[in-house]
């Protein structure tokens, strides 16, 4: 009786083993094919491109009408807290002093022109966009009372991430160009406006577009 019991115990076990070892299979394809599933959505997220670009645009060619209009409000929604600025003299910048630089009118200038933008769009939070300022009679005041000629033309480049819905510039670099005449002849160049400027009078007047 106690060898029949243990042979249907043996038994049981057995089937049991058997059972369970079919079924890991089973559940590891489907383990597979959950991830694959996953993996196809993910790659299948899509945002719209033109969109992007056209928001980042409006935004770019905004600048000088939040300079002229002294549209500090403007400036809090699209700089982000912890941007970093680099002016055309290599002075780096913060949001704190742009904030205060557009408030106290800084920056003025007859004619400010944002041209030739181009957005490239990295991914659904994150892009940047790069353009020419042409400003024509450009003033910049000093700390220490002096006023600057800023006038010229600037390359720039900002880039951009989507923050809790919205688009904040968190990083912008801007540089004069060169004339290619007046590279041709040295002693005919001016010294930049940004050059003139020791860093203790730097403000982000030197710098047309935040």
């Amino acid at each position: 009786m106690k060898r029949n019991a243990l042979a249907f115990l043996l038994v049981s076990s057995l089937i049991t083993l058997g059972l369970s070892g079919c079924q890991k299979p089973a559940a590891s394809n489907a383990n597979r094919a959950a991830a694959t599933a996953a993996n196809a959505n993910s790659t299948k997220e899509t945002f719209d491109t033109a969109a992007i670009e056209r928001e980042l645009k409006r935004i770019e060619s905004d600048w000088p009408r939040v300079w002229k209009e002294k549209d500090a409000q403007a400036m809090d929604r699209v700089e982000a807290d912890d941007i970093v600025l680099i002016y055309p003299d290599g002075m780096v910048g913060s949001k704190i002093q742009d904030m205060s630089d557009v408030k106290n009118g800084m920056v003025s200038a007859d004619s400010w022109e944002v041209t030739d933008i181009k957005v490239t769009v990295l991914d659904k939070d994150a892009a940047f966009a790069t353009g020419v300022s042409i400003v024509k009679g450009g003033k910049s005041k000093t700390p220490d009372g002096k006023t600057l000629d800023i006038s010229g033309d600037y390359r720039w480049m900002d880039t951009f991430a989507r923050r809790n819905g919205e688009w904040k510039q968190v990083a912008s670099i801007s540089t004069p160009i060169q004339k290619v005449a007046a590279a041709m002849a040295p002693a005919a160049v001016k010294s930049s406006p940004a050059a003139t400027a020791s860093p203790a009078a730097t403000t982000s007047a030197t710098k047309p577009t935040p």
